[in-house]
């Protein structure tokens, strides 16, 4: 069982940045980032395993998901944060990155709180 501890999130105003980090205790394929905004369902944000990246619509040419596998970290840069943005960000992981794009996923963090202010 891979933990996985997330930490970066923080207030923000709009058009600011943040940058998430996301600690496994071991190697995961790979890995994610979803969020979930109160009243709605998790969403995916981005994922990356192996040599392939997908991005969320919603977060295209602003968010850039990274790793460092020897560290076993992700990472998640947001910049030109917006309002929509507020949601608490997971972190996750995967033994097939198929389960992660299709929102699925065998490990999860805790949630680290972003909130985008107007």
């Amino acid at each position: 069982q891979v933990q996985l501890v997330e930490s970066g999130g923080g207030l923000v105003q709009a058009g600011g940045s943040l940058r998430l980090s996301c600690a496994a205790s071991g190697r995961t394929y790979a890995m994610a980032w979803f969020r979930q905004a109160p009243g709605k369902e998790r969403e995916f944000v981005a994922a990356s395993g192996g040599l392939q990246i997908k991005y969320a619509d919603s977060v295209k040419g602003r968010f850039t998901i990274s790793r460092e596998d020897a560290k076993n970290m992700m990472y998640l840069e947001m910049n030109n944060l917006k309002p929509e943005d507020t949601a608490v960000y997971y972190c996750a992981g995967a033994k097939q990155y198929v389960r992660l794009v299709q929102g699925s996923g065998d490990y999860w963090g805790q949630g680290t709180q972003v909130t985008v202010s107007s």
